[in-house]
């Protein structure tokens, strides 16, 4: 098993979280999610009031690390990546397509 402490992990505040999936695996080779190989989504919270999605990213992101282990194995203890269940057989397609 992977030893969970050793993994990077990166929180944000998107408002398409499809976009944000496709500017991460896209963007910059010096982007923060390229640098350090991040390649799964494992974790989000949905928000319809932005200022608090923004409250939660500041509170989580002044955690220890076994905290934030603890809230992203509290829903998905295989550390499994969320991307496929949120968009199915459109993953690939919205990875690779010309952000327009």
């Amino acid at each position: 098993m992977t030893n969970r402490s050793r993994v990077v992990l990166y929180t944000g505040v998107t408002n398409s979280l499809e976009s944000c999936l496709w500017f991460h695996t896209n963007g910059s080779a010096r982007s923060f999610t390229k640098r350090y190989k991040i390649d799964r989504l494992v974790y989000y919270e949905d928000y319809d009031n932005p200022e608090e999605a923004i409250a939660c990213e500041k509170e989580i992101k002044s955690w220890r690390r076994q905290k934030k282990n603890a809230l992203v194995e509290s829903l998905n203890p295989r550390w499994n990546d969320l991307r496929y269940e949120l968009f199915g057989d459109e993953v690939e397609s919205i990875l690779s397509k010309a952000n327009h």
